[in-house]
């Protein structure tokens, strides 16, 4: 496992900083440009989401602030109460009268005037509770019944995407920790096993993998959403169609702002500007990965670790579904997709990054 190690203090990484401020920015315009006709047809106001979006992206940067300024070693202190708390809020999700039912999968926890879903904190929380235990020596069975207990009430919901992004935090951290590559090898097994279960098991994921193996099949109804979305990036040929001019967001796509914006992106920047955009993001990952492999000391590794993969998982997960490379999941695009839940903890696990950056 990794151990602790002297630190020294070097620079904060401002080409994070810069780069995560500027993706922040072009989101939120993204967020304004794909969301205008759902906006408009639901809420008679054009910027709704915008506005939201907006106000989140503001609340995230003050707290990348706060926590790029924050010795990172207090959230090692927190580990267990933050770990504990993220898995109550995962439990009253799924609660009639807490928990909100939307397009079949109960996420979002109702807390009076509070929307959010647990599952965003629970991927930083998770991260931090490994990365501080896996200086600690704990048999593997430990982490193994932590990662079954999470992976088990994010199921529930149901959210097969994001149960994978967080077995991937935790899976990557175990191997950051120089665990047994035997043990880890036949977690992996076991877990695969275990996925396609429960994708066989479930008429709804069932179909979703069905759609994905054979995407031309039933245009109308269950291949109608990764159509869209090919209809879409395919009409934005080299240069795009032009910034606002997408006619595949006028309630052709659904999730236009959430899951699919990508899509609608590509429509109206065309290759170069979409090939732009993931270069941005991989980028972004690069600069995570490189805090990671610069921390000395153990738990700044695993933690910075952690939340590399996740970010990491996410795009990719997000972009190969969108190219039809992998079933739609219903995972986010980091900083471009509407949602308060993600973009704040992306950015708050950001400002820890930047902390770790420069204490790590």
């Amino acid at each position: 496992m990794v151990g602790r190690n002297l630190k020294k203090n070097r620079s904060i990484d401002r080409g994070l900083l810069f780069l995560t401020l500027g993706l922040t920015v072009v989101g939120v315009v993204v967020v304004a440009d794909v969301s205008s006709p759902q906006a408009l047809e639901v809420f008679s106001d054009s910027f709704y989401f915008a506005k939201q979006q907006l106000m989140w992206a503001v609340a995230g940067i003050v707290l990348l602030l706060i926590s790029s300024k924050v010795n990172y070693n207090i959230w090692r202190k927190l580990s267990l109460p933050l770990f504990a708390m993220s898995m109550v809020l995962l439990v009253l999700v799924l609660i009639p009268g807490f928990g909100a039912k939307t397009l079949g999968a109960q996420r979002w926890l109702i807390l009076g005037p509070i929307r959010f879903q647990p599952s965003e904190l629970a991927k930083l929380t998770l991260a931090i509770f490994f990365a501080d235990n896996l200086t600690k020596n704990r048999p593997f069975y430990f982490y193994l019944g932590i990662l079954a207990g999470v992976f088990g009430l994010i199921m529930l919901q149901p959210d097969l995407g994001t149960s994978l992004v967080l077995l991937s935090i935790g899976m990557s951290q175990l191997f950051i920790s120089g665990i047994s590559l035997t043990w880890l090898t036949g977690t992996i097994f076991l877990g695969g096993l275990v996925g396609t279960g429960l994708v066989l098991l479930s008429p709804y994921r069932k179909e979703r993998l069905m759609t994905f193996l054979t995407s031309s099949s039933d245009p109308l109804d269950s291949s109608y959403h990764i159509r869209q979305i090919l209809i879409a990036i395919g009409s934005g040929g080299l240069f795009g169609v032009g910034l606002g001019q997408s006619r595949q967001k006028h309630l052709f796509i659904p999730e236009t702002a959430t899951d699919s914006v990508f899509a609608v992106l590509a429509e109206e920047i065309g290759f170069i500007g979409s090939s732009l955009i993931i270069i941005l993001l991989f980028v972004y990952i690069f600069k995570t990965v490189k805090v990671a492999k610069n921390a000395e000391d153990g738990f700044a590794k695993l933690l910075a670790g952690g939340i590399s993969v996740w970010m990491g998982v996410q795009i990719i997960l997000n972009l190969s579904s969108m190219l039809a490379l992998t079933p739609l999941t219903g995972i986010p695009l980091p900083f471009f997709s509407y949602g308060g839940s993600s973009l704040v903890m992306i950015l708050l696990s950001t400002g820890i990054l930047l902390n770790i950056s420069k204490h790590g």
